[in-house]
């Protein structure tokens, strides 16, 4: 009853931020987002006799407190769906830093969810594990389909799941992740999206949000860079301005994201096409496609501030691994 899976956090290029149904983690809006393939997590779910609570361990090392709840509540759920009384010990690891604003839960909830319900001997389709999934961590939806992916805001918990819109190789767009900052965020996107309701931007947000949507899509079909850059850029100030206005404020930026900010404007006037996209971190995800990335990753690398840039193609699915 072991099962392994590896799954890739992505970048919401119409971002998810507040739920309708905090329990449920019905999204406000709709959103769609880019697998990221050189970064994953990989879980190890093993239900064992003999356990009398679950095991959670992160990078070789016992999980924190906060982690292992999460874990265990989710466990909680598939062992209802398999009627199942077994505990589980659950092994866990990234390859890119946690908590930072790179989506780590959408990987490791993901990865967690098409692992756990295999070795309880649940056989899932894709949109009953992205549903699930949703039920850990909203945008841990996405991170079960690949490539390119839509999540629906959906009726109630049994249609609001990620599917995939386009496949991981529809288009050579390449995500520089320029990391300014490896710590773990003080304040979770969990609580952030707690009080989302209390910025005097939200509704106008919110409201907003079908037509950002459907230029994100029609961009992407058409492979329209300029179209992309503007409707990505344009979703990413709006959440930050909800960030900033809720409270309390909520303020990830330093000044070195600004700075990219501001360079990655400069040089798409100057003719690199270049886009920026920030979740709910420091961090600046740099899109662009493949054939400018070696130009824009060594620009990147000269930004004072700047510690690492992360580079990934469009990723595959969640998969369980032999």
């Amino acid at each position: 009853m072991r099962a392994t899976a590896i799954a890739h956090p992505n970048i919401a290029l119409v971002k998810y931020w507040g739920n309708r149904d905090e329990t449920l983690r019905l999204p406000a809006n709709g959103s769609i987002s880019m697998n990221l393939e050189a970064l994953f997590t990989r879980t190890a779910v093993d239900f064992q006799e003999g356990l009398a609570a679950d095991e959670v361990r992160f990078a070789g090392g016992p999980a924190g407190a906060e982690m292992s709840a999460r874990v265990s509540e989710h466990l909680g759920r598939i062992r209802a769906l398999a009627k199942s009384s077994l505990f589980a010990r659950v092994d866990t690891e990234n390859n890119f830093p946690l908590g930072c604003g790179i989506a780590s839960s959408a990987s490791a909830f993901a990865a967690l969810t098409v692992a756990a319900c295999a070795a309880a001997g649940l056989a899932l389709e894709e949109k009953q594990l992205s549903r699930l999934a949703r039920l850990a961590s909203g945008s841990a939806c996405r991170s079960v389909p690949t490539g390119f992916v839509e999540w629906q805001v959906g009726s109630g918990d049994s249609d609001s799941f990620a599917s995939s819109l386009l496949p991981p190789s529809y288009w050579n767009l390449r995500d520089l992740v320029a990391v300014v900052d490896r710590r773990p965020k003080a304040v979770s996107s969990s609580e952030g999206h707690r009080s989302a309701w209390s910025s005097p931007f939200y509704r106008r947000r919110i409201d907003s949000a079908p037509n950002r949507l459907e230029a994100c899509r029609r961009s992407l079909i058409d492979r329209d860079f300029g179209r992309l850059a503007e409707v990505v850029e344009q979703d990413c100030l709006l959440l930050h301005s909800v960030l900033v206005t809720s409270t309390p404020p909520l303020m990830y930026w330093k000044p070195s994201t600004v700075e990219i900010i501001q360079r990655v404007r400069r040089w798409r006037d100057q003719g690199l096409p270049i886009a920026f996209s920030i979740d709910a971190g420091a961090n600046v995800h740099c899109l662009t496609p493949g054939d400018s990335a070696p130009a824009a990753l060594d620009r990147l690398r000269e930004i004072p501030g700047v510690l690492e840039v992360l580079q990934t193609d469009p990723g595959g699915p969640a998969v369980l691994t032999v």
